[in-house]
Formats: C-alpha cells, structure tokens, sequence
C-alpha cells in the first residue's frame, strides 16, 4: 500500500496524507485527518502505527483495571481479542480487593494518556476513583457494579437457564446451593423467577448457603431431586461430599453448576454445567470502549444464550424412573402406652406416658418406602373426623399419593392402642373403624395406579375380598404382591396363586397354616399351594427364607431393642424397597433386617422408621460389602 493508494481511497490528494503523515497537518480538518487515519489503518499503511503513536489525539491503548485478576483469566483473553483487532494494546491492573490499590491504579493508568478504560470496582465505594477518571476527560466503563450504568453479565438469566434445564428433566423439587455474592443474588432471582414461570411453589427450606453445612441429610430424604449450584468449586465439593456417602449423582440427584472455565479447575467431575460467557462478554464491552473513544454510535445490548456443556449429572428423578409401590391396608391411628409390664387377665396396669401418632400398616410400610426413596401409592379408608385430617396432614410429608385414600362418612378412623413393656415388648388391640369398609369396588377404582407399579404390598387387616381382588389385579399387571397376614385366621384358596410373597411372623405362620408341623415344613406347604416365596419373621432370631431355590435362616442384628411394634412393617417396605433397587432376595432381606432392627431402638412405628441414609451409614459401618 503505497501514499497515493491511500490518497485515492480517501479522496484526498497525496499531499494532504503526506501531511498528515508526517504531523504537519495543522491547517487540515479534524474530520479529514480521522478519515485519511482510518483508511490507514484499515490498509494496515506501515507508516500508520508511528503517526498515532505520535499523535497528541490517540494512543491506541486502552487500560482494563480488574479487582482480582486471578478470576478474570477468559476476560482478559476476550479484552485482548477484541481490541487487536482494532489495532489496541492493552495495560492491565489489579486492585487485589483493595480501595486503596484501586485508586494507585487509576492515577498511574491517567499518567500514561490512555484512550479508554474498562474499570471492575472493588466495593460499591468507588466515587473518587471515578471522579478521576471523569476530570481527566478520558471515555470508561464500568463492569460488574450495582450501578445503573455498570455493564456485567446476566446471572439471572443464568440462573434461570439452570433452573430450566432441571425442569425440562421433569424435576419439580429443586434446591439451590449459592456463593455469598452479589452475582449469586441474581442467580437465586432467575432460579425463583423460573420456578414462578412453571408453577412451581418456592421453597425457602430448599436453598442453602456455602457457609451452612452442606444438604447431605435432605438429599438422603429425598426433599428435592434436583440441584442448581451458583459456583464451580461448591459443585465439586457437594459432588465428592455425596459420592463419599455411596450416593450417585445423577442417580440421587441431578446437579447444574455454573463454570468461570479457570484452567486451575480439577478435570475430569462428571458435572454438567453452564459456562458464564466471559470471553464473550468482554470482547463486547471492549469493543463498545472503542465505539465511545472513536465515537461510534452502537447501542447494542448484549445478548447471549447459554449452552449447557454436557448432561453427565442429569437425569430424570428418581422416582420417575422406578416404578411406584402400592401399599394396601388398615390406616390407624396409634395410641401408645408404656407400662412395666404388660397387663393381662387379672392384672390391672397404670401408665403416666402415652402419644399418638398416625400409623396402620399401610401407612407404616408406604411412609417406610417413601423414606427410603421410592413413590407410594396408597389405598384406604379413613373416617370423616379429626384424626383423619391429622393422617392426610402427616402423609403429605411423603412421595405419597393419596387420591386413593377415601372418607366415609359417619365412621371413625381405625385406631390402634399399643401397649409397650420396658424391655420393647408389645401388644396390639385395633379398633378397625373404616378400615372395615374397604371394598373389591374401592380396589377397582384404583385400578389405574396398578399400571405403574412394581410391587404391591398388602396387609390383611382390611376385609379379604379387597385382599383378593388387589392381587388379582397385581397380577394381571404383572405386579409383584407381597402379603403380610396381620390379624387374619385363613388365607382363601384362591388367594395363594397370587402370593409372589408372603410375609408372615412365627405367630401368624400358625395362624393361616395350623397344626403340629415345623416351621419349615409349613412354608413348604405355603409352597405347595402356589406361594413363590415365604419369609418368616422370627423377632430377636431374625428370619427364615424358603423358596424353590432357597432354604436358609439370616440372624439379627444385635441392638437394645425399646418398641418391637411395627419392626415387621419395617422389614417388609426395606425388603420390598431393595428389591426394587435390584438387590437380590437374600442381600435385601439382610437390609431388611437392619432396618427391622434399628426400628425396635426408637419409640413408635412409623417415627421408628429408617430413612435410606441412616440406613445405609449404619450397614456401611457394620457390614459395608453388603451395598452396592
């Protein structure tokens, strides 16, 4: 490119570029010396890069003053990007977090005639450093202040972007882990926003703090199946945190994060996350500086979509994955008394503890379930009265569905009144109230909820035509039912064919199956008569197994044992629940047993329950090859 190629693209004679060349351009227009300028530099005239360096009006640099530069590294690749290309170098400051550090650095950046500064505050306390910048007349910007006029990028949209992904996953319960930060308070802004958009209820008990220790415990319960983190490094901590306890991620729970994309992040986490668009976002705020200081007129926003990087830590949740449980059976309330001793004929007893708590065995082996990590569908009757509304309010704490539990009118909830003795013995009196009007219809209209089962868990405390008919139907589903014969002397004989298994202790073993044979020869008869499976429950002596492949006896554990009621209820949802799980019957049988055992420590029945991480850490400690 020679002077008079550059004369003819401007318009000009070849003097005039000479002139202006060479700073001997006093008599010339402002407006013809920027145009001869820019076509130079657009031809890249060698002569060029001398005359503006030399040049009072421009220096063709730019100053990027960070707050901490050790975050910034994909600014600073997008900050030199944008302004080579427009032929810019830049200097770069750091004010490490420091008010002080941050105004030395403005006044050396004005000493060296800079056309232009990018300027990140420290604190919100920045006037005199921007009223520096104002009096030496230099163009600026601001990044990433709580001011109006500041440019930083849209964190809520990340945000909500985040939270919009776990939806699209089908989760509903989502929680959010956030970095003290101004940027994680637009974060938590578009993950409400976006549960508001989706008709999802916010919960304040489903956001956590880094400083607040970690939501280990409500991911075991399974209060939310889904995470969104604001920062890179909380993820990795949750992560390990999790995976250290044997859960899985997204198995457990599926986890978004946002990324800066430092290269001093550990490689290789499964994590799926959204990169903030640094490198991005700084070649715009870079080339809208130049537009102020070549005084360019663009009033572009800055718009940008996020792309989520991979779906290694998303899953749908849990519990659309596995297919429900059913659970049929008598829905109670249960009156607890303590005694020294139980009572018996002639013996008057007095008691100055007593509790309630909502139980029955289907709700005891459907909350059981739900604890440990499976969707339960329950089906029942309650009464018209109080104690029912206490039932709905305590069961809607749980994966439960309820549509199936039906008020009757002029009827009174099934109460049950335990008596406990001081060495955790016990003794049950029901009064079965509605629970006596279960009917086959009721079982039909819940037809529907067979279709996405797995297991149908039934109890004999209601009457035996909605026994029978809840395991015809599981049947023709392809339903696996597992019965528990409480308070019943015969089983139909129509009824054993749909057995998969039966559930009973030694004393109901006698009960359905009377005479002077051994235990074991009356599962073989069970067997005979079309049962699959028998599991007898044996107390302190733990439980025998029998079926066409297996005849063995698996011992307790040994605890001090407080409440031994509802230890059989707990022992079935665990076995039923592992078996989901795809453990084998023995393997889920022995977790059983655990969770049998670990019931009788604690006061109640469904308050005895385990929930999936205790159980877990327990067996982990005592017998840790046992889980997968």
């Amino acid at each position: 490119m020679t002077i008079n190629e550059i004369a003819k693209l401007a318009g000009v004679s070849p003097s005039t570029v000479s002139k202006i060349m060479n700073n001997k351009d006093s008599s010339i227009s402002t407006e013809t010396r920027e145009h001869v300028l820019r076509i130079a530099k657009e031809y890249h005239y060698k002569p060029y890069a001398s005359v503006i360096t030399s040049s009072t009006s421009k220096s063709l640099c730019i100053g990027v003053i960070f707050r901490n530069a050790s975050e910034a590294s994909s600014s600073v690749e997008g900050i030199l990007s944008a302004a080579r290309a427009e032929g810019y170098s830049v200097l770069f400051y750091e004010s490490n977090l420091s008010a002080e550090q941050e105004l030395k650095n403005v006044s050396a950046m004005l000493d060296l005639n800079i056309d232009g500064i990018i300027f990140e505050p420290v604190s919100s306390d920045f006037k005199s450093a921007e009223e520096q910048i104002k009096r030496a007349g230099i163009p600026y910007i601001l990044v990433n202040s709580n001011t109006k006029e500041s440019f930083q990028i849209d964190f809520e949209q990340l945000g909500y972007q985040a939270t919009q992904a776990l939806i699209d996953a089908k989760h509903t319960d989502i929680a959010c882990l956030f970095h003290s930060c101004d940027r994680s308070i637009k974060f938590l802004r578009g993950y409400r926003q976006c549960l508001f958009d989706n008709g999802i209820p916010f919960n304040d008990d489903l956001i956590f703090n880094e400083n607040e220790e970690l939501p280990i415990k409500k991911i075991s319960s399974h209060a939310f199946t889904g995470i969104i983190v604001s920062h890179y490094t909380l993820a990795i901590r949750l992560f390990k945190d999790i995976t250290a306890l044997h859960y899985s991620i997204p198995y457990d729970l599926s986890m978004i994060t946002l990324k800066d994309g430092y290269s001093s992040y550990e490689n290789g986490l499964p994590i799926s996350t959204f990169t903030i668009p640094h490198m991005q976002f700084s070649q715009y705020i870079t080339k809208t500086l130049l537009q102020i200081v070549e005084k360019k007129a663009d009033n572009s926003a800055f718009n940008f979509t996020a792309e989520l990087d991979n779906s290694l830590s998303i899953d749908i949740p849990y519990h659309l994955r596995l297919k429900r449980i059913i659970s049929l059976g008598s829905i109670n309330i249960d009156n607890y008394m303590n005694f020294k001793e139980l009572p018996h004929t002639g013996k008057t007893v007095t008691t100055s503890t007593s509790v309630i708590h909502p139980g029955g065995k289907c709700i005891n082996e459907a909350i059981g379930a739900a604890r440990l990590g499976h969707t339960v569908a329950a089906i029942g009757r309650v009464g018209d009265d109080a104690d029912a509304d206490l039932l709905y309010e305590f069961i809607q704490n749980y994966q439960i569905e309820t549509s199936c539990i039906r008020r009757s009118k002029n009827c009174r909830t099934g109460q049950a009144y335990i008596f406990v003795q001081e060495d955790g013995n016990s003794m049950i009196s029901i009064l079965s109230g509605a629970n006596n009007i279960v009917t086959a219809e009721d079982i039909v209209a819940s037809k529907h909820i067979f279709s996405s089962a797995s297991y149908c868990m039934i109890q004999t405390e209601v009457p035996m035509d909605a026994v029978l008919k809840a395991a015809e139907l599981a049947k023709e589903y392809h339903v696996t039912t597992v019965l528990k014969p409480s308070a019943c002397s015969y089983l139909p004989d129509e009824l054993y064919s749909h057995i998969d298994l039966l559930v009973p202790n030694l004393d109901e073993l006698n009960e359905i199956c009377p005479g002077s044979q051994s235990m074991e020869e009356k599962a073989d008869i069970l067997l005979t008569k079309g049962i699959k499976t028998v599991i007898v429950t044996l107390g302190a002596d733990g439980c025998y197994i029998r079926n066409a492949d297996t005849a063995c006896y698996l011992p307790a554990i040994d605890v001090v044992s407080t409440d031994s009621s509802g230890a059989g209820d707990a022992f079935i949802c665990t076995l039923v629940s592992y078996l989901l799980y795809d453990y084998d019957l023995i393997s889920a049988s022995k977790i059983a047993s655990y969770a049998a055992g670990l019931s009788t420590t604690r006061q109640g029945t469904t308050t005895a329950l385990v929930d999936k991480y205790t159980l877990e850490s327990y067996i982990r400690r005592s017998e840790p090859d046992l889980l997968k």
